[in-house]
């Protein structure tokens, strides 16, 4: 089945074999070979000739990529490649291929509109299928399956590390087992490279420290109001707390909602002031401005903290001062030669990190993701991947699109500009680097913000995670043991 056939390790074959067996989970570490696993199971399902073969991905580039793969390496004519971009009429012909390589929103639109059904398939593959959870389109695809003969495949570099999230998981698409194989597993070993991480902290320059303690000091009053009107809320102030309680706040107790919804605003602007700089924060404050809603107007006219805080940042930007991560990154880039990939979540944060490299004479590309009418394009996506492959440029700032199975070869060094609150994003950043070397990882925190916060709450997510295989593969086990010990009707209801 394959051409150009790809090398075979011990590990791999396990693997496959289990997910031709049974629908599995494979939990593999990054750079280890997920795809060359997917490969082997999807050879066997041709193989038997019952059905086509479906192959989805949460990103354009990364479907792409699959598909890619799947050419070099199967051979077969009729491999498809199927996203939002193809008209309906080009779509009905193509899913009639023996294998798809599809984005989950466009395969879940056409199982909704009978263009396709779930007979079709003898083999479903998810791939970052952690992202099975909620209102993701996987869920709606894995519904449409729930009466289906197909084999489930998922793939990951890590479950998440919240028990009911991966027990949902594994609910949602009838998982049997979980394969995993870690770094440190025997046979897994030989393959894998070191990465180093360094934690590198900066201080906020005075003039951020200024903005912030005005911020800070805006959001106190919102607790006050919010604690008078009888909301009880821990001494700690975080935001998760203000979004969970919006709510009960709609339903009973309507007079919260000014101080509510403006406190919601004013932590998402401190988050940005604090991990990305002064350009993000009063981007992200014009389009607050720019919208009606609830505490606007009073926000950016009265709130004399507030406004403060906003004549401050465009001081400062007029003089040129942005954060203490931008000249800390010339350092890192300038310390550790070769190719570099700069994480950030945030997409203004993008446009300033990329005009600040190109100015210190680094040269540099973008990486986003398309939503609506801005972000990259699916072929301009791929026409940047390639580019930094091909070494145009030296360094790739990218978003969360870059996080997830982009097979980057030869990436040094991986920079988090900002710090991730989720175990699964931080393995997946991470695994960008070390694939054919050592590779190094720096994670740059601002002291005394939401960087530190994150942090912690990220090394917790990070020891939970390790031990959900197992976990899980306890749970299965129990459930397998529950089943076989039905008997008579039982058996049957």
């Amino acid at each position: 089945m394959q051409k150009n056939s790809i090398e075979k390790r011990d590990y791999q074959v396990n693997l496959a074999n289990q997910a031709i067996e049974e629908n599995c989970i494979v939990v593999l570490p990054t750079g280890l070979g997920k795809t060359a696993i997917a490969l082997q199971v999807i050879a066997e399902y041709l193989s038997r000739g019952s059905g086509g073969i479906l192959f989805l991905a949460p990103t354009r580039v990364l479907v792409n990529q699959h598909f890619e793969f799947l050419k070099d390496n199967l051979t077969l004519d009729d491999i498809s490649l199927i996203t939002g971009e193809d008209p309906i009429s080009k779509r009905t012909k193509l899913w009639n291929n023996s294998v798809i390589c599809a984005t989950p929103e466009i395969a879940r639109n056409d199982l909704v509109r009978g263009i396709i059904t779930p007979d079709q398939f003898s083999l479903v593959i998810f791939d970052e299928v952690h992202r099975t959870a909620g209102d993701y389109a996987y869920s709606g695809i894995a519904e449409s399956f729930e009466n289906s003969t197909a084999r489930i495949l998922g793939m990951t570099a890590t479950l998440p590390s919240e028990k009911e999230k991966a027990t949902e998981i594994l609910t949602k698409l009838r998982i049997s087992s979980v394969a995993e194989r870690r770094e440190d597993s025997p046979d897994v070993k030989p393959y894998t490279q070191e990465t180093h991480t360094e934690w590198i902290n900066v201080e906020l320059p005075p003039e951020l420290k200024s903005i912030q303690k005005l911020l800070k000091l805006a959001l106190d009053e919102r607790y006050e109001t919010l604690r008078k009107n009888g909301i009880r809320m821990a001494e700690q102030q975080s935001l998760s707390v203000l979004l969970r309680i919006r709510q009960f706040v709609l339903n009973q107790n309507r007079r919260s909602a000014k101080p509510l919804f403006t406190g919601i605003r004013i932590h998402y602007a401190l988050n940005i002031l604090e991990a990305h700089g002064i350009t993000p924060f009063l981007k992200f404050c014009e389009r607050v401005q720019a919208k009606k809603g609830v505490g606007i107007k009073e926000l950016f006219e009265v709130d004399p903290n507030f406004t403060r805080a906003i004549h401050l940042a465009k001081e400062a930007q007029s003089r040129g001062i942005e954060h203490s991560k931008i000249p800390k990154l010339k350092e890192i880039l300038e310390s550790v030669p070769g190719k570099a990939l700069i994480f950030t979540s945030y997409r203004d944060s993008v446009d300033l990190i990329f005009n600040k490299l190109t100015e210190m004479g680094i040269s540099a590309g973008i990486l986003i993701g398309k939503a609506g009418d801005a972000g990259l394009k699916q072929k301009k996506q791929i026409e940047t991947v390639q580019k930094f492959r091909d070494g145009i440029f030296q360094v790739l700032v990218a978003t969360r699109v870059g996080e997830e199975g982009l097979d980057i070869a030869e990436v040094n060094q991986v920079i988090f500009y900002d710090n991730v609150p989720s175990s699964i994003r931080f393995i997946q950043r991470r695994g960008r680097t070390g694939r054919k070397d050592i590779g190094k990882l720096v994670v740059l925190i601002a002291k005394n913000t939401i960087d530190e916060t994150y942090y912690w709450i990220g090394k917790r997510k990070m020891t939970a995670a390790k031990s959900m295989g197992d976990k899980m593969t306890k749970l299965l086990e129990k459930n397998h043991e529950i089943e076989s010990q039905k008997t008579g009707l039982d058996a049957f209801l």
